[in-house]
């Protein structure tokens, strides 16, 4: 009789509770599936980009579920991916309204400071720190520097070698623009010291933070841990600068850092300007030198469009003196060289979306988005859409001429607040370098059926192993 009654209460408060989850939990959720428990569909999401079909996670779903909207759970996380303009345009524009930037925990645990403060406070804290870098005045004097640069790096990288890999020789180039502009940094062999650990910093970033040894995560943080000790060496020697007025708290971004205050009057923390130098320099370096790669491989199959390349750069090359630097007038006349780098981030995207966070319970699309589930854009929905980019898969840098592809359907950089502060920079970068290869090599790709891959960046496989045919005099 006891144990009766035991079980008779035991049956009552379970369903007293399942009543509760029940009344409690979100009405009209997007269609689509969670998948497995705790990493839910994370290995499909992964391994789609890493097999080269990252459209794959995407179509697939929309076409299952019929809808444009769909839930799912990615990097331990439900999920709602929201795909096409609208939704690109419904996000953007509802940048700390509705959402938040949202950072994978792997992210804020390599870089903790991402964490201590809401990710408002640190969108708003970064556009008060790169303005003055990122303005016309200051982009102009980058240009001459990033030839300079690009000079030197073809001529130790590139010039007398038969053969090459591109994606690490385009990622030494941008590494070295991104410390002169951060750090005032330009010796080569100082610069190269702190490539390495970078990449495995980078490679930690996007995966599931299990911290056991040897994976990629511990060496992720490893690797965090002596950047962050090395940075501040540097910020140390160059607060002595500053006093000394051996440096200018206007040089670089550093020194702009260690200068300004919070709304408290407050300066930053050695640690804090570390992680913050740390994130833009992977953010600086990281997606210009994928986006080259990738052009690149394009172009070794497409011998007409290199064709017309190479004719607007050796006009630009010919109209130049004897050791004269480009300028502003010689990029805006690289139109069609522009459109076959934005044709490259089309069909490979630097990044296939970003996270967001409710940060309210909201509607959208006429479902339910709980507050704290992420949400995902992705570039991929209207990137490879044929109702916005007529065959979707042919390369065609001439759906950028004119007004070019229609609002919030092409978003390499993102947009709203949030957009890629650094826009005008990358591609002051990314023609600088097309410019001196073309005008150097044509080039022939070495492994025919390399895959475009996503990990985390679009990148080939291999690297991109090429031949170099260089230009007869």
């Amino acid at each position: 009789m006891e144990f009766l009654i035991i079980l008779s209460i035991t049956l009552l408060v379970s369903i007293f509770f399942a009543y509760l989850l029940f009344n409690n939990k979100p009405k009209n959720l997007p269609p689509g599936k969670m998948g497995w428990p705790y990493i839910g569909e994370s290995l499909e999401f992964v391994s789609s980009g890493l097999k080269g079909e990252p459209e794959k996670f995407i179509f697939d779903r929309i076409a299952k579920f019929s809808s444009q909207v769909f839930k799912t759970s990615v990097l331990l996380q439900p999920t709602v991916v929201v795909c096409g303009p609208a939704a690109n345009k419904f996000l953007f524009s509802n940048e700390n309204k509705l959402v938040n930037v949202w950072f994978p925990d792997a992210v804020k645990k390599i870089l903790p400071t991402t964490a201590q403060t809401s990710s408002y406070v640190e969108a708003k804290r970064l556009r008060t720190m790169l303005p003055n870098f990122l303005k016309p005045e200051a982009l102009l004097t980058y240009i001459s520097m990033m030839d300079s640069i690009a000079q030197k790096h073809f001529v130790s990288g590139w010039e007398g070698k038969k053969e090459v890999t591109v994606f690490p020789l385009t990622k030494r180039y941008t590494f070295l623009v991104a410390c002169k502009v951060f750090l005032s940094i330009d010796d080569p062999e100082h610069v190269a010291t702190f490539a390495d650990p970078f990449d495995v910093l980078a490679a930690g970033l996007n995966t599931i933070p299990v911290d056991l040894p040897g994976t990629p995560f511990r060496r992720s943080i490893k690797a965090a841990n002596e950047l962050r000790k090395r940075l501040v060496q540097i910020i140390k020697q160059r607060k002595i600068e500053l006093e000394e007025n051996k440096a200018s708290p206007t040089q670089d971004v550093l020194s702009h850092m260690l200068s300004v205050t919070d709304e408290n009057g407050k300066t930053m923390t050695e640690i804090y300007i570390a992680d913050k130098i740390i994130a833009l320099l992977i953010a600086g370096h990281d997606t210009a030198s994928a986006v080259l790669t990738c052009t690149l491989k394009f172009l070794s199959q497409l011998p007409h469009i290199y064709s017309e390349v190479l004719k607007e750069q050796m006009e630009i090359v010919e109209s130049k003196k004897p050791g004269e630097l480009l300028n502003w007038d010689d990029l805006q006349k690289m139109k069609y060289t522009w459109n076959v780098a934005n044709e490259a981030m089309r069909l490979a995207p630097p990044s296939r979306g970003t996270f967001r966070e409710a940060i309210t319970n909201f509607n959208f699309s006429g479902f339910s988005i709980p507050k704290g589930w992420k949400l995902l854009w992705s570039s991929h929905s209207t990137h490879w859409n044929s109702e916005y980019f007529p065959d979707p898969q042919k390369f065609d840098p001439t759906r950028f001429e004119g007004k070019g592809p229609a609002p919030y359907t092409f978003v390499p950089f993102g947009g709203g607040p949030r957009m890629c502060p650094g826009k005008e920079y990358a591609r002051m970068e990314i023609l600088v370098f097309l410019h001196h290869v073309i005008k150097r090599f044509s080039w022939e790709q070495l492994i025919h059926d390399e895959k475009i891959i996503v990990n985390p960046m679009s990148v080939p496989e291999k690297g991109f192993p090429a031949r170099l045919i260089p230009h007869k005099a």
